[in-house]
């Protein structure tokens, strides 16, 4: 089962949780639109009509959901609901090869029921759960569960057999507002990505759209992906989605978005991705911890239509940090574990080294905008902290219809080496100065690692002149580089840049950026990175 874990937005007046409210929806054409369920049990579906649907809603005032659920399922409490558990033997689709499907049982966080349906021949029918389909552990929750009517379930998960032929694993969880996590071969589950982000960050409250309905694709036999559809409201916006899953190393899905405003949007996240990130090696100060780094995600990277790519390390700052990075439609971007090495989080429950990146590939032109990247302050694991998403920069206004469509790549790392470039291994810094310098807030010492392995494949010796071009956006404002030198460290098989920096105010942030080159061309990712603020 996921972990509850929340999605932490302090200091922005933003809350979100990933058991956001889950509204109640049923697919249907405008014509049986009052349609008792009983008479909707075969319904003829098509994404074409879904979106139809979804335009029109737009048209109407917001419903905001009932919660209400039969007195036995709105008792529940975590330590009951902790316990319960799908029964495999009562799963959906046993009839197919690649494919099952569970689902979450209702209560506890989870007040709003959804409606799941299954589609095949062109129809939809809803999916009937109920208490028979699970195991509540608990002689007392058993008895007291067992005859309640279900009006609807909190989420569902898919199951494959990702990793061992014949051993169904879960591949993908949808549970809590429009939120939902996949995994590739080998991983653990770790960060979690949304469908859409309404306001992060924008200094009033976010809004947490919710799927109200999803419709899932029988698969044909034998088949390696499978569909779901689903519906989207809140009180800004409707949306219709399709997602095609083929799961493997990288479990690659496939999206795409209809989305109709009800209302303005001042920030606008497409593709939006939740994290986690407490301490690593750039900044683990006033952490007791045995183990070295915890984190679901190390770094933001972004991949230009240019073919530029650039790496930004995250950081669990003192304060809010935001970064935008503009990028007219970009190539890609996505939250990254790359560092899969055990050693380096000595953490044998959670398993850090497992945990998978999530990449973003847009298809079409994404027109103008940032990827914009948010760091909260946080002093727990259990809160996800770091929040990016690309955003258009054209206003998006009441009445405004707009589509994206892009594929997501959940697994391992994808692309690191493309056009040879030498990737970032890690980000370690600490005070200026050699080790008789006394602290001063002011200035700080950054080092930067890149992995020659790639540039010594190519023909070049790591002795070969390489140069740091390091520099600091709106450095006259706020920000200095003291000192700069690269070195080439053979038994590490890096080229490791140290760098000096020193700001003029602790009040305003300062961006650095670095690139190696030979001389003429780039022969590395570019390191981004914010040395944040301090009130």
């Amino acid at each position: 089962m996921l972990n509850q874990r929340s999605s932490f937005l302090s200091n922005i007046a933003v809350l979100g949780v990933i058991c956001s409210s889950v509204g109640f929806g049923a697919f249907a054409s405008s014509a049986a639109a009052g349609a008792s369920e009983s008479s909707q049990s075969q319904m003829p579906f098509t994404f074409g009509a879904l979106v139809a649907k979804m335009k029109a809603q737009a048209q109407e005032a917001y419903t905001e959901p009932s919660g209400e659920l039969p007195e036995a399922l709105a008792a529940l409490k975590y330590d009951g609901y902790r316990k319960i558990a799908y029964k495999r033997d009562r799963s959906k689709w046993k009839d197919t090869e690649n494919f099952r499907v569970h689902a979450f049982h209702p209560g506890w966080l989870f007040k709003n029921p959804l409606k799941i349906h299954e589609v095949k021949e062109g129809a939809a029918q809803p999916f009937v759960f109920e208490a028979a389909d699970f195991d509540y552990q608990d002689a007392e929750l058993t008895a007291s569960l067992s005859d309640v009517s279900f009006p609807g379930v909190a989420g569902f998960r898919l199951l494959n057999p990702l990793n061992v032929e014949g051993r169904m694993d879960e591949l993908v969880a949808f549970l809590g507002a429009s939120y939902f996590r996949a995994l590739g071969a080998g991983n653990v589950y770790g960060l979690s990505a949304r469908a859409l982000a309404i306001d992060t960050a924008s200094g009033k409250p976010e809004e947490f759209p919710n799927f109200t309905a999803f419709y899932l694709g029988k698969p044909a036999e034998g088949s390696d992906k499978v569909t779901v559809w689903a519906e989207l409201d809140s009180p800004s916006v409707t949306g219709a989605y399709q997602f095609v899953f083929e799961p493997g190393q990288q479990t690659e899905v496939d999206v795409t978005a209809h989305l109709f405003f009800r209302s303005d949007v001042e920030r606008l996240g497409i593709a939006p991705l939740t994290s986690m990130y407490l301490y690593g090696e750039n900044d683990r100060v006033g952490f007791d911890d045995f183990r070295p780094e915890v984190h679901d995600s190390d770094g933001l990277k972004l991949r230009f239509a240019n073919g530029k790519t650039s790496w930004r390390p995250l950081s669990n700052p003192d304060n809010l940090q935001l970064s935008f990075i503009g990028a007219r439609s970009p190539a890609g971007f996505g939250l990254m574990q790359r560092d899969k090495n055990l050693e380096n989080y000595q953490d044998l429950e959670a398993r850090y080294d497992k945990r998978p990146s999530l990449w973003i590939e847009p298809l079409g032109d994404w027109g103008s905008g940032a990827v914009m990247l948010a760091e909260i302050p946080t002093d727990q694991e259990i809160n996800d902290n770091i929040v990016a998403f690309w955003s258009p920069n054209e206003a998006v206004k009441a009445g405004d219809e707009l589509s994206f469509h892009y594929k997501m790549y959940w697994g391992d790392e994808v692309g690191r080496s493309e056009q040879m470039l030498m990737p970032i291994t890690q980000t370690r810094s600490g005070k200026a100065g050699h080790s008789a310098s006394e602290e001063n807030s002011l200035t700080r010492k950054f080092v930067v690692d890149f992995d020659a392995s790639l540039f010594a494949e190519s023909g070049l010796n790591g002795e070969q002149l390489v140069r740091a071009k390091p520099f600091i956006e709106n450095a006259a404002l706020n920000g200095t580089v003291d000192f700069a030198d690269v070195r080439y460290i053979e038994e590490l098989g890096v080229y490791r840049v140290f760098l000096d920096v020193s700001r003029d105010d602790l009040e305003i942030p300062v961006e650095l950026r670095l690139q190696l080159t030979d001389g003429e061309k780039a022969v590395s990712e570019e390191w981004l990175y914010q040395w944040g603020w301090s009130s």
